[in-house]
């Protein structure tokens, strides 16, 4: 392969566009989704997180069963598909607190409760994404049945980020080994799965393209990663990082193309367009997706950055040439006996007809 980072922006795009366009064509897709932030509280302290909290900080909070339940109402009301949970890394590591509020409603563990909160999606009708932090090959498998799809966002394979002064010195949950480690459990488990990388948060160019590498090998192994993210740093007020430099347009414009050009031809490339000021110049650079939007709850990871209303991305996607269509958690290509889990199969057959 030619060195892909030694190439013009201009010429990278174009590459990376074609390829895009061989495979996928003029479509782009995104997933209605309702957005459960099951808990904020994290044992990690990443430096540029506006959604991690301590049991005692402003804002701590632990959705209950009941807000749970409501918030599921909500998003089937609604017309979502997806209902994405996510949450802090292993809250009960670090907080006895945490632990005695789930044992009040009954669970012994946050994954206790996932499996719960999952169940109760399926019965409102939607389909379950979960994104729980770092789990285990035994905490995958619990959740598996009850799962449409899982993610990890690799974010970066340097280990400098995680050395003193780095923004992952005190989160051991992203030691980039750890991580891998849970893309390749993930595999050997046949969950279909999105990884992706956090761009500007101190990473080189050169590093951003390792950290591709290890996605599409652990890819090439079990053929599980549905989707990669390619997610630029947005800088966040109360946080260690608020005077961070974010990365340039450019920048994150060469990551989703080295990400289109290092993946398979068949890994969805998907961008947050709450993040971005151009979605032409995504779609330029090669990305087939756009994520999940929520009609009813805001992105609590960048409360800052509204969802685009769909209408009017409809109409962006259109003037760039392209067609804006909604998709299920799981992309066609794993909608298969393999990769879905028997008790999800057959409704996720129906979600699709629908």
């Amino acid at each position: 392969m030619t060195d892909l980072v030694s190439l013009p922006t201009a010429e990278l795009c174009a590459r990376a566009a074609g390829k895009r366009d061989a495979r996928f064509g003029p479509r782009v897709t995104y997933s209605p989704k309702v957005f459960l932030p099951l808990t904020n509280l994290c044992r990690d302290v990443c430096d540029y997180c506006a959604f991690r909290r301590s049991p005692n900080d402003e804002g701590a909070h632990t959705m209950t069963p009941d807000e749970v339940r409501a918030a599921l109402a909500r998003g089937r009301d609604a017309g979502c598909t997806e209902a994405l949970f996510c949450l802090g890394d292993r809250p009960e590591a670090r907080f006895p607190s945490y632990v005695r509020e789930l044992a009040s409603w009954g669970f012994s563990s946050t994954v206790e409760y996932l499996v719960w909160a999952c169940g109760a999606a399926l019965e409102a009708g939607l389909l379950p994404h979960t994104n729980a932090g770092v789990l285990t090959r035994a905490e995958l498998s619990r959740l598996r049945p009850v799962n449409a799809s899982m993610g990890l966002m690799l974010e970066s394979t340097s280990e400098r980020l995680r050395g003193p002064g780095g923004p992952h010195r005190h989160a051991p949950d992203k030691d980039p080994e750890v991580r891998l480690a849970m893309h390749e459990d993930a595999g050997a488990l046949r969950i279909p799965f999105t990884s992706g990388l956090l761009v500007g948060i101190g990473e080189t160019e050169a590093e951003r393209v390792d950290a591709l590498r290890a996605i599409q090998a652990s890819h090439a192994r079990h053929g599980h990663v549905q989707e990669v993210i390619v997610q630029p740093f947005r800088a966040h007020p109360r946080t260690r990082m608020l005077r961070a430099p974010e990365p340039t347009d450019e920048a994150h414009l060469r990551a989703v193309a080295l990400a289109r050009l290092i993946l398979d031809e068949d890994v969805t490339v998907q961008a947050p367009p709450n993040l971005s000021t151009d979605v032409a110049s995504l779609l330029a650079a090669g990305i087939n997706d756009l994520g999940g939007i929520s009609p009813v709850t805001p992105d609590y990871i960048n409360r800052d950055h509204a969802w685009p209303h769909i209408a009017r991305l409809a109409t962006a996607c259109e003037a760039a040439g392209f067609a804006l269509a909604r998709r299920l958690p799981v992309h066609d290509r794993w909608r298969t006996r393999e990769f879905v889990a028997p008790e999800l199969f057959a409704r996720l057959l129906d979600r699709a007809a629908a």
